[in-house]
């Protein structure tokens, strides 16, 4: 027991030729490491892009919001009577009368 511990920790294990099979599985195991580590930065990239995403939706609505609350204001009738007022229009007073043509004839 304790030759082996020493073994390991000198590094025995990974230059005797009885144990040169070790190397591959040392590489597949540092090969799988990095593919975790890469795919785990692009997962953290793409939620910080998807929160980046939501904010500017987010604002975007409510920008929308805001300008169809003033579209509302504008095309109220007292408004569009007030800026005609300012250009010399006025409303009618007498309200307008339906024409009617008689087709059968």
């Amino acid at each position: 027991m304790k030759q082996r511990l020493i073994n390991l920790i000198r590094g025995s294990f990974l230059v005797d030729e009885k144990y040169i099979s070790n190397w591959i599985y040392i590489f597949l195991f540092l090969i799988l490491g990095l593919v975790m580590i890469s795919s785990s930065h692009s997962i953290d990239k793409k939620v910080y892009e998807i929160a980046g995403l939501n904010d500017e939706i987010k604002s975007l609505r409510s920008e929308f919001v805001d300008i169809r609350s003033s579209l509302m204001k504008l095309r109220m009738e007292s408004s569009i009577n007030e800026r005609l007022s300012k250009k010399g229009i006025i409303s009618s007073k007498t309200p307008p009368i339906k024409i009617v043509i008689d087709a059968t004839n």
